[in-house]
Parts: C-alpha cells; sequence; structure tokens
C-alpha cells in the first residue's frame, strides 16, 4: 500500500512539475509575441496587455477566433453553393429558338413558311416549289434551317422529312 501511495505522490510531482514547465514556456511566449507585435499593443492600457499575457485569456480569444472562422467557412460555403446553382441553372436555361428571334433571308423565311404550311415537306417538294434544278440546293437550305433549330428531320425509308419544330 505504501509502495502505491510513493507511486501516486511521485506521478502528482510530476504533473505539477510538467505543468510548471507550460506554463513557464507559455508566458515566455507570450512574451516574445508581445515583444513582436508591440506596435499592435501599442494603444492599449497595460492591464489590458496584463490581460493577453494570461494563457486562459489567450486560449478563450483563440478558441472565439476558430469559431468565427467555422461560422465564416460555413456562410462561404452557403454562398459559394448558391453561385454554383445560379451558374447551372443558367447553363441550362437555353433561349428557345422562336422565329422572331432569329433573323433570315428572304428565301429561307419564305422555305420555313412553306415547311410549316404543309406540315412535312422533303427536298423534291422544295425543289418543285422553288424551282431548284436538283435536291442538292434544297436540302443545303432545309439543313441550314435544321441547324438554326426551325425544323427537324425524320428520314422514312430513303426520304428524309422536314418539319417544324
Amino acid at each position: 500500500m505504501t509502495g502505491s501511495r510513493y507511486q501516486c505522490d511521485r506521478f502528482l510531482t510530476d504533473v505539477r512539475n510538467h505543468i510548471g514547465v507550460i506554463m513557464t514556456s507559455t508566458k515566455k511566449n507570450t512574451d516574445n509575441l508581445y515583444k513582436g507585435f508591440g506596435d499592435l499593443f501599442g494603444d492599449l492600457d497595460q492591464e489590458t496587455v496584463n490581460k493577453l499575457r494570461d494563457p486562459v485569456v489567450l486560449g478563450v480569444l483563440i478558441s472565439r477566433l476558430i469559431e468565427e472562422r467555422e461560422n465564416t467557412n460555413r456562410l462561404l460555403k452557403t454562398l459559394i453553393s448558391r453561385i454554383e446553382e445560379l451558374e447551372r441553372r443558367l447553363g441550362e436555361k437555353e433561349t428557345p429558338a422562336h422565329e422572331d428571334e432569329i433573323l433570315l433571308s428572304e428565301k429561307d423565311e419564305e422555305l420555313y413558311t412553306f415547311v410549316k404550311a404543309m406540315g412535312k415537306v422533303c427536298a423534291e417538294d422544295v425543289a418543285k416549289e422553288f424551282g431548284y434544278k436538283g435536291r442538292n440546293a434544297a436540302s443545303a437550305r432545309l439543313n441550314k434551317l435544321v441547324n438554326m433549330g426551325l425544323l427537324k428531320k425524320k428520314q422514312a425509308g430513303k426520304k428524309v422529312y422536314f418539319l417544324p419544330r
């Protein structure tokens, strides 16, 4: 029993010594901090400066700084996610292609009106209606309107039909 009591006393003495070393080290560090940032503390009264040398006060200040930083990081994370959501929405938003939004040449305007009136046409129909010698020119004009988003293509066998969107 006496041996274990001796061990406990020795352990407590060692702990006290370690705490003393830590406190001395902390005081030296805060003194060095004060010397290094003396110009920042210049307008503070001596009582406030002495409080800042207290490790407990420094610990509380650091703890509050950490809390504030965490709060700031949470706010920034929320703002960043909102900005990313807005960017995603803007990227997804496509302006629909309407005939009044796209400027067409007279020939293309006539062709588009013809396709809308007929419902569906093929290159042969356009060649006959507009007096093209072959299907190539008619097909090129129709494909141009497809690329602009005004028409869509459907293939039925060997024929390709163009329909208004």
